[in-house]
């Protein structure tokens, strides 16, 4: 599926300018005729000469359209995405650090197996491919942003600590999709939660506006969901915080088919480390873009060149 899209596109506005630049051409070629048949008989000429000495210079205005729309669209920053097979698809890991990730039905805990986990996904990652690190639990902070060294990727991951605060998956997923926005790669967010959105409580749509604002920027986005469905999980916050620990994958599935990406569940350790395995190896199919903005600017330099050209020989005017 190819898409085209347009990073400033207010600047396409400039396009209504074709239909005025046509309208002024046949104008002004009709008033230029006019004007000319008063000192010539041009009807004459022609008969001798088998000339027309006043074209409607179909030429020039064709190459006069395409320079607008060329430029046009070269500063509106026109990007064409497609879906392509790569190997080279770069990652932010988004971590849940929020309190609910205390809880030890997974071990050590939620929080220090996803730490674990994204460390070794991180390291089988291929060299030249970049990663990210996003933490959240009431707020979301960049970690890491991306980075082709796996050692201050695992720097960034070893200090991160859980929060006494609830869970704003929308926050994560669009901080995680301005971090990896600037890739010309596939794009991914592996995003590693117990799925509880506790923001959800204050704003019902706003899980859906953060899905739609990933896919706007076509970023896919894993989820694991790393958990159980345990009501009264051991190392949890007292019951006088009022925060739910219970796993929701309701959220996750959501979030996963929504944007291309896959849902996995990951009761215990072994399954989170095939989570990550299964990412990596499937994930070749990516939807990635092409920056036409150089590309029309050098059109539009090519046609002001052949315009000039032709103005000055085949067109000239003769004073």
């Amino acid at each position: 599926m190819v898409s085209i899209t347009f990073a400033s596109p207010q600047y396409l506005w400039f396009l209504f300018s074709v239909p005025f630049l046509i309208v002024t051409h046949f104008f002004l070629l009709r008033h230029t005729k006019h004007k000319a048949m008063k000192f010539a008989n041009f009807v004459a000429i022609k008969r001798v000469t088998g000339e027309r000495f006043i074209t409607k210079n179909y030429t020039i205005l064709t190459l006069r359209v395409f320079i607008i729309v060329c430029a046009t669209l070269a500063v509106a920053q026109t990007m064409v995405w497609y879906e392509g097979r790569t190997n080279e698809n770069e990652y932010v890991i988004a971590i849940d650090t929020s309190a609910s990730m205390t809880t030890t039905d997974v071990l050590p805990s939620r929080l220090e197996a996803a730490k674990l986990n994204a460390v070794d996904f991180a390291d089988a990652l291929d060299p030249n491919t970049r990663v990210g690190l996003v933490s959240f639990s009431g707020v979301t902070f960049i970690e890491q942003p991306l980075t082709l060294s796996k050692s201050d990727f695992k720097k960034a991951v070893e200090p991160l600590d859980t929060i006494a605060s609830g869970t704003d998956i929308p926050g994560a997923i669009i901080t995680s999709v301005n971090v990896i926005s600037s890739s010309d790669r596939g794009r991914a967010v592996v995003l590693l939660t117990d799925g509880s959105n506790t923001i959800e409580d204050f704003n019902s749509k706003s899980l859906q506006r953060a899905v739609t604002y990933a896919g706007i920027n076509h970023v896919k986005i894993y989820t694991i969901g790393v958990g159980t469905e345990a009501k009264t999980p051991i190392g949890y916050l007292p019951s006088f915080y009022n925060v739910s620990a219970t796993y929701n994958e309701n959220n996750l599935e959501y979030i996963a088919n929504m944007t291309g990406g896959k849902y996995y569940f990951a009761a215990n350790v072994t399954s989170l480390a095939g989570a990550y395995d299964d990412i990596k190896a499937a994930d070749k199919v990516s939807t990635l873009k092409v920056d036409l903005t150089g590309g029309l600017m050098l059109a539009c330099l090519i046609l002001l060149l052949i315009e000039w050209g032709l103005i000055n020989t085949r067109f000239r005017t003769i004073p």
